[in-house]
């Protein structure tokens, strides 16, 4: 279940947007002993920076007297240096250690999103989740690398730097600290604005992303629709919401740091201003102020980069609540479960509904039995529940209500990886990766594949001799989705995958549809040959490929409406008799005479 984001209604942050932030980091596998060593290195950073001021106030205090100490400047020198290498090793330190943190991050996102559901990635657009993982997580990253870093070795030397200024004069340090409460007033409700802005931005970026997927993913259906006008606008559009929320971001950067640089101008002039009447008066020396001035510096500066943290800070909370979606999103079985047997058995739907949401089911109390080694054709209109009963058997969802078995076991009481291991897919659109045709065909076996085995699933599959014919042969780039491959060398491909698991259940969602009549002959070979060895279960549109099929299924409007042989469903199912009637275009009688194609 998804989580929801939480704000207030008045669009100011929940401290819980924080609090789960600091919570998803901390669980990241942050290197604490990395963090413990670089942490005192910066407060050994840090320290050594408030000691210079105060050495360069006794200098200069030595000019007025008349001599100059060499060794106080040999000291000096050391100090400048002993900073610039602890500095520099405990941000290389700290920076490691934030980027560390952050691989984890996404490497605990990637591994969550592969484990959940079907149905998960049905409310969530891919370019969305894409984004979140990709794009949240580098945000999240630059807070931990770039500010979180400054900050606390910032903080450290603000604090240092202030109980030195209240031991050279507490009277200057408290005008000093008269600007506190008016930064305060300043950075805590711009911070809340940045994150309303943020929220806004990552769903704009969120959308353009999945434009970008879209568009580009199919652009030959874009070229040939002369749609090209059509996904311009669209993206300018995205482009322009962008544009003016990073604008609306802008503004705010725009207010915070003239504020904030006015406030510490205005301080840097009474401070110098006081402190010049201190000085006439004989209260303090040249040097102290020096040395006080230099220390104010050291707060000033910080207290600017206080301000970039904080907005930041609610900026990068924003991007943690849309992590929460996927990290507290219920993942598929993660308990291991039963073996799947050795020998095949029958899978049976025990009075199954199913319903993708509270509407009308989809499924409606079907009883049905797959016999184990037989070949079952499920056909009827489109939207019937054909490819929603693939989609069970493939346990990508759960019955709403019934129970599906395998032999006299639920099949939920598997492990999912061992009950999928043993599920061939061949469908209509063969899906492919982008590689080569290798990496295609040994797709989604753990074990290693010999090539004598990867060859002869190639051979049953009727797609050794195309493949040889390549210049690469099974080294050829198929392109993405397999663009460089006819439909039917992508089948054959596909046969072969499914011929290399060696499965007992084999799925065929109308494989030989969109196929010319060459192709499809070669492909029909092969999936005759799979067929021999499996449970076989078919989604037919046309009707002539399954006039053999042991069991042929009829599914209307989600429920089953007869079963039969193809010649026993001509006399008995009149929608059945009125279909093959249309598709074959001529009376037939009722003693099948067409084969399999």
């Amino acid at each position: 279940m998804e989580v929801q984001l939480e704000k207030e209604t008045s669009g100011h942050v929940k401290k819980s947007s924080v609090s789960y932030l600091y919570k998803l980091v901390s669980l990241s596998g942050m290197p604490k002993m990395l963090l413990g060593t670089a942490a005192l290195l910066s407060i050994a950073s840090s320290l050594t920076g408030l000691v210079w001021p105060v050495m360069t106030g006794r200098f200069i205090d030595q000019f007025t007297t008349g001599g100059v100490n060499g060794g106080l400047i040999a000291l000096l020198v050391g100090v400048f240096l002993l900073e610039a290498l602890t500095s520099g090793v405990s941000y290389y330190m700290l920076a490691y250690a934030g980027n560390q943190t952050v691989t984890m991050l996404r490497k605990r996102l990637w591994s969550k999103t592969l484990s959940l559901p079907i149905h998960f990635f049905d409310r969530h657009r891919s370019a969305d989740v894409m984004s979140r993982i990709a794009n949240d997580t580098d945000e999240i990253r630059t807070l931990i690398t770039e500010h979180l870093i400054s900050f606390f070795s910032n903080l450290l030397t603000v604090i240092g730097a202030l109980a030195i200024l209240f031991w050279l004069d507490w009277r200057l340090t408290l005008v000093v600290l008269l600007a506190a409460p008016l930064g305060a007033a300043i950075i805590v409700p711009i911070g809340s604005k940045m994150y309303g802005i943020s929220m806004k931005m990552y769903d704009q970026l969120a959308q353009f992303a999945s434009v970008l997927t879209q568009v580009i993913g199919e652009i030959r259906l874009v070229k040939y629709s002369n749609a090209e006008k059509r996904e311009e606008t669209n993206g300018f559009e995205k482009v322009d919401n962008l544009f003016r929320l990073s604008m609306r971001e802008t503004k705010i950067y725009a207010i915070l740091s003239p504020l904030m640089s006015m406030i510490m101008v205005v301080l840097l002039v009474a401070v110098v201003a006081y402190g010049g009447m201190r000085v006439s008066s004989g209260a303090l020396s040249t040097g102290v102020l020096v040395s006080f001035v230099l220390l104010l510096f050291q707060v000033i500066l910080p207290i600017n980069t206080f301000a970039t943290f904080y907005s930041n800070l609610q900026k990068v909370s924003g991007a943690a609540d849309r992590l929460k979606a996927i990290l507290e999103a219920e993942a598929e079985q993660e308990a291991k479960g039963l073996a799947m047997p050795s020998d095949q058995r029958d899978l049976v739907f025990n009075s199954v509904s199913f319903a993708y949401s509270s509407d009308e089911p989809v499924l409606k109390n079907v009883d049905l039995t797959l016999r184990a080694g037989q070949v079952t054709a499920l056909v009827g209109p489109s939207g019937s529940g054909k490819t929603t009963v693939f989609s069970l058997i493939e346990r990508f969802y759960s019955p709403t209500k019934g129970m599906i078995t395998y032999g006299d076991q639920p099949i939920d009481d598997f492990d999912i990886a061992s009950f999928r291991s043993r599920i061939g897919y061949v469908s209509q659109e063969s899906p492919l990766v982008h590689g080569t045709i290798r990496d295609n065909i040994v797709y989604g076996r753990m074990d290693p594949v010999t090539e004598e085995e990867m060859i002869e699933a190639s051979k049953l599959a009727y797609a050794h001799h195309f493949i040889s014919s390549l210049p690469n042969g099974y080294d050829t780039e198929v392109g993405e989705r397999g663009i460089r491959l006819s439909g039917g060398q992508k089948q054959r491909i596909a046969i072969a995958r499914a011929v290399l698991r060696n499965p007992d259940i084999l799925l065929l969602d109308e494989a030989t549809a969109s196929l010319d009549s060459d192709s499809e002959h070669e492909v029909q070979k092969a999936l005759q040959r799979l067929m021999s060895s499996c449970t076989t279960v078919v989604i037919a549109h046309r009707l002539s490929t399954v006039t053999n099929a042991d069991q042929i299924v009829v599914l209307e409007f989600g429920q089953i409406t007869g079963t039969g042989r193809h010649h026993e469903l001509l006399e008995t199912h009149s929608s059945y008799a009125e279909w093959t009637k249309k598709q074959f275009r001529h009376n037939q009688d009722h003693t099948p005479q067409h084969a399999i194609e």
